[in-house]
């Protein structure tokens, strides 16, 4: 045995106490922040829904249905293009599968301004003018979140049990078959979880995001940056906390 009982409670106490510090404590302060009147001493003075009240319409409304529209479209293509990717990729001989883990998983290494950077740069000019359309914003987060669906479906392809394919062609199954009856179902645990990775990353997208959007089509987290900017942090503090909960909801959703 490699913890005795206590030593696991140990373990156990010491993750809580440092994810507690680490996420629940800054996570504590923002909603606190979204409440308060006012924040000018060690404590906020004052409780109040108003920062909440003020995002029911205009320029916050539309942040949130930008984000939560950019997240679901972006998901959904990463999601197919890694789904096909990885079952193309999967007869290939291990040095043709390791080139193209590194061309697939390319662009999780590279900075995300970089990638809104150079999508400005191959498509602000014909034959392919993406630039001002809402078109670049979610080609810019498809690009972004690949890597995490690919990855998904590779390992969850990795993880199917040796044979089943095989005995399912064996009692008949043709190819379409034996994928939508026998491998999709199997892979469709590691596709939930490839798609809630994808839209959590999408949700919080800035730095490309800033780099490609169009008038109109400002995502949730470039709001909070420029209100933040401006000096409304309370405000701020409001819009990330209904960042975080659709976040939840929508991965919760997905969850089911």
């Amino acid at each position: 045995m490699l913890f005795t009982e206590r030593e696991r409670h140990l373990v156990v106490a010491v993750f809580l106490g440092l994810f507690a510090l680490i996420y629940g404590v800054p996570y504590a302060l923002i909603l606190a922040a979204s409440l308060a009147r006012a924040w000018n001493g060690v404590l906020p003075s004052g409780l109040t829904g108003a920062h909440f009240a003020a995002l029911a319409g205009g320029a916050d409304a539309a942040s949130l249905s930008a984000s939560l529209a950019t997240a679901a479209m972006a998901s959904l293509g990463a999601l197919l293009l890694g789904l096909l990717a990885a079952l193309g990729t999967r007869g290939l001989p291990r040095r043709g599968q390791a080139a193209c883990d590194l061309l697939f998983f390319a662009p999780s290494a590279v900075p995300t301004v970089s990638i809104g950077l150079g999508l400005l740069v191959a498509f602000s000019r014909k034959p392919v003018l993406l630039n001002g359309t809402i078109g670049i914003v979610i080609l810019a987060h498809l690009l972004i979140v690949f890597a995490y669906a690919y990855g998904g479906v590779r390992t969850g392809l990795a993880r199917l049990p040796d044979g089943i394919e095989a005995m399912a062609e064996s009692l008949g199954a043709g190819p379409w078959a034996r994928f939508r009856r026998v491998t999709l179902p199997l892979l469709a645990p590691h596709l939930r979880g490839a798609a809630g990775l994808a839209v959590a990353m999408s949700m919080g997208e800035l730095a490309a995001t800033a780099m490609v959007y169009p008038p109109g089509w400002a995502t949730l987290p470039l709001r909070i940056f420029a209100l933040s900017d401006r000096g409304a942090v309370l405000d701020a503090a409001a819009l990330t906390v209904v960042l975080a909960s659709a976040t939840f909801c929508v991965l919760g959703l997905l969850r089911k």
